[in-house]
């Protein structure tokens, strides 16, 4: 099996992990092995996990790194990071790289329903188990459907386009990709159709509701730093304003020092920062990589070295 994924911000990301060739790393969203290769390259004597929960992923990255001592391919959920060391013998790493959001392999493979482009069972499971979203589309109540569309794609036309989806379904079950992109696009105002594709933020919001993609994230930052070694850095790809705004308040809450007042004199609650960022302000890509990779123009990747525990 070919799976297709440009790693994005590779040469940033590498760098940022600062690798010890004697260390252990952890890549908790492998995919088809391009960053790990980077990670694994830099590697003597160290051990490298790369996680993935997509069985696609698993299969390229078993036969990729298949026979190499120093890698461990593991299927889990990167949320599930530290169960997966601890049943490995290990209780911490010098680092931990997390790439999140959907890979080009699972945008471009049809079938897998990811993509409003083409026409296809109505899908989005990364891990290929579970609820789809056809199953949400056709079940979810006219209020969750709001929720979901305003919180996870930041929907304006939210209630429009619920109200559509109910009308639809109510005809026949709505179960393809071209079906729902047809009946968002209906939804909006005429005037902004021509704007970016109507049906971008929806499929975004169901598919971090299929995947529960920030209730992982949480899960897995926190599970990441927990086994950061002091000095062990963490890195994140992010690719939209949620996923970021986690990473950016996890980062700056780990690295925090005194809380007291503003007003007292001296600091008496001793608390002491846990973390220190690598750079201030996320790294993006370069106008070289936008041009070979246009799916590289939202990424920013935020990395943080670890102090102490918290």
């Amino acid at each position: 099996m070919e799976f297709s994924h440009k790693p994005v911000l590779l040469d940033e990301t590498i760098a940022s992990l600062h690798i010890d060739p004697e260390g252990i790393y952890i890549d908790g969203t492998a995919g088809g092995g391009g960053h790990s290769s980077a990670i694994r390259a830099q590697l003597h004597g160290g051990r490298l996990i790369c996680i993935d929960q997509d069985p696609d992923a698993i299969e390229v990255l078993t036969s990729r790194f298949g026979g190499d001592e120093h890698v461990t391919v593991v299927k889990a959920n990167f949320s599930a990071m530290q169960e997966v060391a601890g049943s490995l013998g290990i209780s911490r790493v010098n680092g931990v790289l997390l790439d999140i959001g959907v890979s080009s392999h699972q945008l471009d493979t049809a079938q897998r329903g990811f993509s409003y482009h083409t026409d296809a069972p109505l899908d989005m499971r990364m891990s290929q188990s579970g609820r789809s979203a056809a199953d949400l589309v056709n079940e979810l109540s006219f209020g969750e459907l709001v929720r979901i569309l305003s919180l996870y794609g930041e929907e304006k036309f939210a209630k429009n386009i619920a109200r559509a989806i109910e009308r639809e379904r109510a005809v026949q079950p709505i179960t393809t990709t071209l079906r729902l992109a047809e009946i968002v696009k209906s939804a909006y105002p005429p005037a902004k159709r021509h704007d970016k594709h109507p049906a971008r933020k929806t499929f975004q919001a169901l598919r971090i509701a299929v995947n529960g993609e920030l209730d992982r994230l949480s899960e897995g930052l926190d599970g990441a730093f927990s086994l950061l070694s002091p000095g062990g850095r963490l890195s994140v790809i992010t690719f939209h304003s949620l996923e970021d705004r986690m990473v950016k308040q996890r980062m700056a809450k780990w690295c925090q020092g005194c809380v007291c007042p503003k007003d007292f004199p001296v600091c008496v609650c001793g608390k002491t920062p846990a973390a220190k960022l690598v750079s201030r302000k996320p790294q993006e890509a370069s106008s070289e990589e936008l041009a070979e990779n246009p799916r590289s123009r939202s990424a920013k990747l935020r990395c943080c070295e670890k102090i102490k525990e918290l």
